[in-house]
């Protein structure tokens, strides 16, 4: 008997579980991340299972939440983009500015047209003085050149300058995404440097507990679309791993439920993930999965991805709220380190302040934020490694720290404690892990706080029930309206704003909430007739009762729902895909385009075959590459085509793909 070993990584717990040849869950355990060093949670998840099976263990297969999170969260590591070709309203366009200060954006002489040719020669000596002035500043270059896709010569020059002068880790437009769309494409190069330390992190981490434990099997990370990929390819493109987790996540809710059609929803600390699943089969995103605000050019699963989880901030924005930010629950501070419970005594002893509830902790460690720190910051940085700082008892004795707390937290080194859904659910006797009396003190503050400093709610005083079920309630409602809102916008075809407005006004009929209650309704509207929700993830069980409730829907809660992603992680197999364009400029006249060399025939027919030829080969050459065994091929044509008055129908161009698929290579294990 061999078995397959499934880790999940997310923001708050770390799953491990061991599956047998049958796909049977033989053992699982869940421990805390440790954010600042991921190999401590990562060793406690898997030495609390059966040790004696490792030896038997011929494929370890991680998802993770951490890149999801970040991108939602917008936290990461610092970059700087390199853009030949580029322009201003380009950039402006891209989102960059919204996750990048200007100076680390460079627009640079360069560029090809759409047919590959050079619009102008790569200003190499501006480029290399741009890459020296930041070096030190930034963790990761990315490089998106117009036209990349049709011809990225320029975008290599720069990719070898930059480890040349830094030997920094870069990431390059053409080899994220074949889609034309110069602003995305930019803006999905930025994300995934930003994620490449994360991925980094978290992959040596992986193999620092496996070669600890000897297990030899081949290591697979599991991307956005359900598919796995050898570690080294991973570390080559980590924005593939954007939605790896909800991905995992719906191969294992699938797996586990046995539902061919079905709304899966994983709720985790940090997000909220929904996948529609028809006929066994999630539906792909190919122009890219919206990830909180983001639109990144990522081949995932149609994954609608909120920033909403267990340990979501519940703050006061125009009226009770909860946040995308993600915070580290007070009842998992005081159980983590108990005490800081006598603190939130004296806080509830005395007047209500913005900073109650308020722990600033260590979250990562990036060399190049830390060699930046001031003088104070860095007081602080050392201060943080005895435990969590107050940040009410540095009001009076040290505002240095304190202004570099919050600075240090904007950049995501350091995470502050807050009042979260799961404090409230440990107050409401729906959890009992971590400390349920710290997380009554908790409730009882942010309640004084909304009243006193913010004039909402009317609790009484030191009642901690009717405010988290208050913000129970809150939660449960919002899920429900985001689910209305997948629902509504399940095909891609709305705007945002006419997919808002119509959600508050179909919530608020389903619901029967708001405006919708008020009168009596000439209709009725019932939501997902044939689809059950299939909800797994840690906080499942204590939400989505009371979700399927206000939405009349059936409600599947699988056994092992808490791991799902672990889970579904080793039942992935890998999948390559490669696309070549083949297009016709002007009449009779066909470019098939690859690498750097457009090729340029005169029979439409020669120049298909050639496209075809070209991406089997590639898509082959990348799945052995990603670790591929058993490899099969398929192909597929995206053919446009105008019609022309005199000429009749004319093509313009098509798109061949060819999909890789197989099975992972697996190691040899030792007998169990």
């Amino acid at each position: 008997m061999s078995y397959q070993l499934g880790i999940d990584t997310g923001g708050t717990y770390t799953d491990a579980v061991i599956v047998d040849n049958q796909r049977n869950v033989v053992a699982k355990n869940k421990s805390l991340t440790t954010s600042y060093d991921l190999a401590i949670g990562i060793g406690n998840s898997i030495s609390n299972l059966p040790q004696e099976l490792m030896g038997a263990v011929n494929l370890v297969a991680l998802s993770t939440t951490l890149s999801t999170n970040s991108v939602v969260e917008g936290r990461g590591s610092p970059v700087a983009i390199l853009l030949p070709g580029y322009n201003d309203t380009q950039v402006s366009k891209s989102g960059l500015l919204d996750i990048l200060d200007r100076e680390l954006i460079t627009i640079l002489d360069g560029g090809h047209s759409a047919m590959g040719q050079e619009n102008m020669p790569l200003n190499v000596e501006y480029a290399k003085e741009k890459i020296l002035e930041q070096k030190d500043k930034v963790s990761a270059f990315a490089i998106s050149g117009m036209f990349g896709t049709r011809n990225s010569s320029h975008e290599k020059m720069l990719r070898d300058l930059v480890i040349e002068l830094t030997g920094k880790p870069v990431a390059c437009g053409h080899e994220l995404a074949s889609s034309l769309g110069a602003p995305r494409r930019a803006l999905t190069a930025a994300l995934n440097a930003r994620m490449i330390l994360y991925i980094q992190s978290l992959i040596n981490s992986v193999k620092q507990i496996l070669d600890e434990k000897a297990i030899r099997a081949p290591l697979m990370i599991v991307k956005g679309d359900g598919s796995l990929v050898n570690a080294e390819t991973a570390l080559h493109q980590p924005v593939a791993t954007v939605l790896s987790g909800p991905a995992a996540s719906v191969v294992g809710a699938c797996a586990l439920s046995g539902e061919q059609d079905a709304i899966v929803v994983d709720i985790g600390g940090t997000t909220t993930d929904i996948a529609i699943v028809t006929d066994g089969q999630p539906e792909l995103c190919e122009g890219g999965a919206r990830i909180g605000d983001w639109q990144p050019m990522v081949e995932a699963i149609r994954v609608f991805s909120i920033g909403l989880g267990g340990d979501s901030e519940v703050r006061f924005k125009a009226k009770m709220d909860i946040s995308q930010r993600r915070v580290v629950p007070v009842s998992l501070l005081a159980y983590q380190y108990p005490y800081v419970v006598k603190a939130l005594e004296r806080q509830l002893a005395s007047s209500a302040s913005p900073r109650n509830n308020r722990f600033a902790l260590l979250l990562q460690k990036n060399e190049v934020l830390i060699r930046n720190l001031n003088e104070t910051e860095l007081r602080a940085w050392e201060a943080l490694h005895n435990g969590p700082i107050e940040l009410e008892s540095l009001v009076d004795t040290d505002r240095g720290m304190l202004r570099a707390l919050a600075r240090m937290e904007r950049l995501g080194l350091v995470i502050y404690s807050g009042f979260t859904p799961s404090d409230a659910t440990h107050v409401l006797g729906m959890s009992d892990h971590w400390d349920t009396n710290a997380a009554e003190l908790s409730a009882k503050i942010w309640a004084r706080q909304m009243r006193h400093l913010y004039g909402c709610g009317n609790w009484k005083q030191d009642d901690a029930l009717a405010p988290c079920q208050d913000v129970f309630d809150l939660v449960t409602r919002q899920i429900s309206q985001k689910l209305i809102e997948a629902g509504l916008n399940q095909h891609g075809k709305l705007m945002d704003s006419r997919s808002l407005n119509l959600t508050q006004l179909l919530a608020d009929i389903v619901l029967k909430t708001g405006e919708a209650n008020k009168v009596k309704p000439l209709f009725d509207l019932q939501f997902a007739n044939n689809y059950p929700i299939v909800a797994v993830g840690g906080p499942a069980g204590d939400y989505f009762p009371q979700v399927a409730k206000q939405l009349n829907v059936e409600l599947h809660l699988p056994p092992n729902a808490e791991t799902a992603n672990a889970i579904g992680a080793v039942m992935g197999a890998v999948v390559q895909i490669a696309h070549v364009t083949v297009n016709q400029p002007e009449f009779g006249i066909f470019y098939v385009f690859h690498k750097d060399n457009p090729m340029k025939f005169e029979n439409l027919e020669v120049a298909l075959e050639k496209a075809v030829s070209i991406a089997k080969e590639q898509a082959y050459a990348m799945a052995v590459a990603a670790g591929a065994s058993s490899i099969e091929i398929k192909l597929k044509e995206d053919s446009n085509h105008v019609k022309h008055d005199i000429d009749g129908e004319l093509f313009v161009s098509t798109t061949v793909t060819a999909v890789a698929t197989g099975r992972p290579s697996q190691g040899v294990a030792e007998a169990a």
